[in-house]
């Protein structure tokens, strides 16, 4: 996804970067007809400029929006109510001359503040909404702008709304000081108190967003987006330049960049904001659909839900006696043509928006995670994820998952249980990336903590092995409620040849040792390990794959009801007690 942020200026300019200038318009065209883009230089019809979300048409340049166009931009016609204004901003430290410039901007601007905040709705969803104007002194954040904010928030709080900021500010205001440093602290503090009443916020990063914005409330977003380009760093860039006596590099500290290093969600075109807002929106509604079948209801041919079970493949063990060797499944389940984790998100649910980034490090992209609609209900899918050839394998580093994919994960998953989603898992790696960077930022550590937090979710929690489960790579994103397996799927302690390699001393022996390690979904079935196995057609590939997505869903769905049912403490002792009678 991408988010872009775009200015308009409504007076003769003076240039300054990143605004519309009218001082090239031609003499014989009518004034105002013609603007200059003061990033491609090019002449444009103003006209042109506003119908088109302020993107310049010649370069496609995002120009800043002033705070009420953007609030027109991205929401419903007529249902803005703005809030807090007339607020008086102090002079704590008396500058000299401060309150003079403070005059002069609302005189020139139409402003109170440097922020716009309100009530509002999008496709028809209440929203509290704050905009950063940054015509009012780079909307830096003085004490009115840091209340304002707080207000809005502690009000969503209230009438248990989400919330949208949209940050553009140059950082902590220095005419005011410490007063304006306390404002981080003032912002960060309610929305932690909004987030604790589990509550949806929502930071969208334009250009640029700096400063002591960057270290508070825009990055503190449940989910944070960011328009293309948008500079966005605690510290400037002249700043950093100067201190380490080094030029940075092309695009460092853009929306790119922080996309890149894993702490945004993803990038957002101007022209898709309010879409990509209100499908946000709708997402974090808290389902509240039933199955329409329990286990015991009987269907139209009269069998009951165990015999349904038995009729689609599940609880029973559905093994192609060809296939006997536990090689001959580790073969089939690293078939390059079998569907992978990104197929079966695709196949099985709806409005699916993919969120990136482990707030730290790196987006991994051996790790799809994301929200989406299982028969209208909101839930969290994350996927290990192989690629179907072989660029996109390299991509994804052949589905083995390093600290960031697992902290993705967990911080998806921590998510979920905010906003009480059923979470997902889809299974399937050779095992966790173990390179020397993976190492360095605690491969182990990673690992420990998905499944020391998983098994205190307290939302429901399924991961089904679509094809390799490799040893703790895989129980970083197994330590569920129930583990499923498809029919050719392996789950093990390492590969095979590893196995080998470390008892035999001969990576060789692979075949002998896969017969040995017990690893298919038959001999897990038979130890309990797994709850269920799922018959699958032969061969295996895309073109077939709604036969096992036709029974997946049909049991996900009654997977979903059974304990959908269950309280939050009875989840969580029933998991405790799967994983300790083994």
């Amino acid at each position: 996804m991408k988010l872009d942020n775009v200015f308009k200026k409504t007076r003769l300019s003076s240039g300054r970067k990143g605004y519309i200038s009218l001082s090239s318009a031609r003499p014989e065209v009518p004034e105002g007809l013609l603007r200059k883009c003061n990033k491609c230089g090019s002449a444009i019809i103003a006209e042109d400029v506003k119908n088109d979300h302020y993107i310049c048409p010649k370069c496609g340049g995002y120009f800043r929006v002033h705070a009420y166009r953007r609030i027109e931009m991205v929401t419903d016609a007529g249902t803005f109510e703005e809030w807090d204004t007339g607020l008086a901003t102090p002079n704590p430290l008396e500058y000299k001359g401060y309150e003079e410039k403070l005059g002069a901007l609302r005189a020139k601007t139409g402003l109170d503040e440097a922020v716009v905040t309100g009530k509002a709705q999008i496709d028809g969803m209440e929203v509290v909404i704050g905009v950063c104007d940054g015509r009012f002194l780079m909307a830096s954040m003085g004490e009115v702008v840091g209340e304002k904010i707080a207000r809005a928030v502690e009000r969503a709080s209230k009438e248990r709304l989400p919330v949208i900021l949209f940050a553009c500010s140059g950082g902590a205001r220095m005419q005011e000081g410490i007063i304006s440093l306390m404002q981080m602290a003032k912002t960060s503090a309610a929305l932690k108190r909004h987030s604790d009443a589990g509550l949806l916020y929502i930071s969208v990063l334009t250009d640029p967003t700096t400063g002591g914005v960057t270290a508070s409330f825009a990055m503190l977003g449940d989910v944070i987006l960011a328009e293309p380009k948008a500079l966005i760093g605690f510290a400037g860039p002249r700043v950093i330049e100067q201190t380490i006596g080094q030029k940075l590099p092309k695009g460092f500290q853009r929306s790119e960049f922080l996309l890149e290093h894993g702490f945004i969600d993803g990038i957002v075109e101007r022209p898709q904001m309010k879409e990509t807002l209100a499908q946000i929106l709708m997402l974090h509604k808290q389902g509240n659909i039933e199955a329409e079948h329990s286990d015991d209801r009987d269907d139209a041919d009269g069998n009951t839900g165990e015999a349904r079970d038995q009729n689609e493949g599940f609880g029973k063990l559905s093994v192609n006696n060809q296939l006997a060797s536990g090689w001959d499944r580790v073969q089939l389940s690293r078939m390059n043509d079998r569907p992978v984790g990104s197929d079966y998100i695709r196949e099985l649910f709806t409005d699916f928006i993919e969120f990136h980034g482990d707030r730290y490090f790196a987006d991994d992209k051996a790790v799809i995670g994301g929200i989406a609609l299982f028969r209208g209900m909101p839930v969290t899918v994350i996927a290990q994820a192989k690629g179907t050839n072989t660029r996109e394998n390299i991509e994804r580093n052949f589905g083995m998952p390093s600290p960031d994919g697992y902290r993705k994960a967990l911080r998806l998953m921590k998510q979920a249980e905010k906003f009480h989603r059923p979470v997902i898992c889809f299974v399937d790696t050779p095992g966790a990336f173990c390179g020397l960077e993976a190492e360095e930022r605690g491969q182990g550590e990673a690992i420990a903590r998905n499944i020391y937090e998983m098994s205190g979710l307290r939302v429901p929690v399924l991961s089904v092995i679509i094809g390799e489960g490799g040893s703790g790579g895989a129980l970083a994103m197994a330590t569920a409620d129930e583990v499923w397996m498809l029919e050719n799927s392996i789950y093990s302690i390492l590969s095979p040849e590893g196995f080998a390699t470390i008892l035999w001393k001969d990576s060789s022996k692979a075949k002998e040792a896969a017969d040995v390690m017990r690893l298919t979904a038959e001999d897990l079935y038979r130890m309990g390990i797994v709850e269920e196995v799922l018959a699958e057609p032969s061969p295996y590939t895309i073109e077939n794959l709604k036969e096992v997505t036709r029974v997946l869903e049909s049991k996900l769905e009654r997977f979903l009801s059974r304990y959908g049912k269950m309280s939050c403490d009875e989840l969580t002792q029933r998991r405790y007690d799967r994983f300790r009678k083994l």
